[in-house]
């Protein structure tokens, strides 16, 4: 058993063991929040969460679920803070696997998720879980976890459990998903069950794994993060919204309807409807995103990005969604490793029409 890898659960279960309070935390994507469950408590994160409550009976537990449909690393990096960590958790469950692509860029975003998650004030333990498309196999597992391992972050793999059992014949695709990535209630129940089976492991075995690592620390085992994997530019991802920058408005306004939780999404953004309309932002870093709306109650307008004055490298954004699950999140990035500097960002309108149902929609600008 790799003591240093389980060690931080085991030091959360100790912990649990005693008494006292304790908040689980779950950040990800769509399958994190719960879709195509009956109901919250059949979620795999609810399960797993009611495991604790169910091991450790003497102490309290809170559930915090930052799972948002749709989303990736990207933005988990920008709003871990905000949505999970904020409520000092002494678990955290990462999924970003099947929303993330498999590539260097989402590595690196994946390990700001990972560190800032690990040097959060509450000293969290961390659990990655990798879901998986049925219908291919495929996740971003391959990034990720060597991700996870440079940390000694322990992690659940969907792909190479349930998803081989369904291969072999245990399950049909049907009998999981009805779509081929989002778990039913038995899915999520089989899902649940690997990471408990794992929890459940730790759970019977703390007292070595602690032992062990004691005698490690004696021997002047460091406790701080290794030099990071990738290059790391998003560990400080920040999401500026109309909380905390001010841009300058031409045509835009802002919505001033009332956010009612981290779910009510196209709330308190800015909105531009006809052509010509801008945002100009003033924003310092060297990595710059742009997430608005693209949506599925078309036709809808169309804008473009541009950095620094450069119209030859305009970014076109569309909001119009050729997907038809819902509205979404998207998350466009205009600035990857620039310049560390003050950018200037300009948004405008260049495409409306009178048959238009909704204006274009931008929620934020996320730097780092």
């Amino acid at each position: 058993m790799d003591w240093k890898r389980l060690r931080k659960l085991a030091v959360c279960m100790e912990k649990a063991a005693k008494g006292g309070e304790l908040t689980i935390g779950f950040l990800g994507g769509s399958i994190t929040q719960g879709s195509l469950a009956s109901e919250y408590k059949n979620t795999y994160a609810y399960r797993v969460f009611r495991w604790w409550c169910e091991s450790f009976p003497n102490t309290q537990f809170h559930y915090v679920n930052g799972g948002i449909g749709g989303t990736t690393s990207h933005y988990g990096a920008a709003r871990a803070a905000e949505d999970v960590l904020m409520y000092q958790p002494d678990m955290v469950m990462v999924d970003f696997s099947v929303n993330d692509d498999p590539n260097m860029f989402f590595q690196e975003t994946f390990e700001g998720v990972l560190r800032k998650i690990l040097v959060w004030q509450s000293d969290p333990a961390v659990l990655v879980l990798n879901n998986v498309f049925y219908d291919t196999g495929v996740n971003a597992q391959e990034y990720h976890n060597p991700v996870a391992e440079h940390y000694q972050v322990p992690f659940v793999s969907i792909r190479d459990s349930i998803y081989q059992d369904m291969k072999a014949g245990k399950y049909t695709r049907e009998e999981v998903t009805p779509d081929g990535l989002h778990p039913n209630d038995l899915g999520h129940a089989l899902v649940a069950g690997e990471i408990i089976r794992f929890l459940g492991c730790i759970k019977e075995n703390r007292e070595k794994i602690l032992g062990t690592w004691e005698r490690n620390e004696i021997e002047g085992e460091g406790s701080g993060l290794p030099k990071a994997l990738t290059a790391n530019a998003y560990e400080k991802a920040q999401r500026l919204t109309i909380r905390n920058t001010l841009p300058k408005l031409m045509g835009f306004r802002v919505d001033t309807e009332e956010k009612l939780g981290h779910l009510d999404h196209f709330k308190n953004g800015w909105m531009g409807k006809k052509e010509g309309d801008k945002i100009v932002f003033l924003v310092n870093g060297s990595c710059i995103a742009v997430q608005y709306r693209k949506t599925i109650q078309k036709p809808a307008p169309v804008a473009k990005a541009v950095v620094d004055g450069r119209e030859d490298q305009a970014v076109l954004l569309d909001g119009n969604f050729e997907e038809t699950w819902g509205d979404c999140l998207y998350l466009q990035p205009l600035l990857h490793h620039g310049e560390e500097k003050l950018h200037t960002v300009e948004i405008e309108i260049t495409e409306s029409h009178k048959e238009d149902r909704i204006p274009f929609y931008l929620l934020s600008l996320i730097i780092a």
